[in-house]
């Protein structure tokens, strides 16, 4: 039961929040929003967390030490230069066959632990968890035809989407695809496997899901936690 949490970023878009602590380490209510994804993982089973650092490096070290606190066993890769999101897992040369892979600030209740074991009886490639979302269009939409002629017209409409959780569930196998000391995302990592047709599975997710990535939505998650958390 292992699992690497990316927890490298700046988190430029939580200014001014992030300009003295890194982004997984700001406070939920009384505890930093990566020691509630650590608790929540050793609750489900998983016992070796690689943390995956670079901004503030040693804060991460100071705070969480080796995790015999919280029962897990905690070990720390540094990346000298950004790697990007799924770049980073070239650098960890002890990957068991599946392992979870997610970022170091994700809130959600999700049952890590059944999500993951389905992945590994499946023996699948790569799991993506997913979660519903819909995004407001400040502006009127208008609907043309291929005249250019109005056909329709939806004011500051919502649209659903499927996203991506910044939670994965991945084989070994995919190391192969990821280049060595160079930025490679979660994105180029997508593109790859629709170019080779290998299956990608996604995982929806209909419970409780917040990332947080802005200063709004870090107050969100402020205020909601206490209700949603485990």
């Amino acid at each position: 039961m292992r699992v690497v949490i990316l927890a490298g970023g700046i988190g430029s878009r939580l200014r001014p929040y992030t300009l003295s602590l890194a982004k997984p380490l700001l406070p939920i209510g009384d505890r930093p929003i990566l020691e509630i994804i650590v608790r929540q993982l050793a609750s489900a089973g998983f016992t070796d967390i690689t943390l995956a650092v670079n901004h503030q490096a040693d804060l991460f070290a100071a705070f969480f030490g080796d995790g015999s606190k919280w029962g897990v066993k905690i070990t720390y890769s540094l990346e000298h230069e950004a790697l990007g999101t799924m770049g980073p897992l070239r650098l960890i040369n002890d990957l068991p066959e599946h392992f979870l892979v997610m970022n170091g600030d994700v809130l959600t209740d999700l049952e890590y632990g059944a999500a993951f074991r389905a992945h590994v009886a499946s023996n699948r490639l790569f799991t993506i968890f997913a979660a519903a979302r819909k995004q407001k269009i400040d502006f009127g939409v208008l609907h043309l035809d291929g005249t250019s002629r109005l056909t329709g017209f939806e004011e500051k409409p919502e649209l659903g989407y499927t996203v991506s959780m910044g939670i994965y569930a991945a084989s070994r196998r995919i190391l192969e695809r990821i280049p060595q000391g160079k930025p490679f995302g979660f994105d180029h990592l997508m593109l790859s496997f629709l170019a080779s047709g290998d299956p990608v599975d996604v995982h929806k997710h209909e419970g409780y899901w917040l990332d947080i990535g802005r200063p709004d939505d870090y107050e969100r998650a402020s205020e909601e936690w206490a209700q949603h958390g485990r």
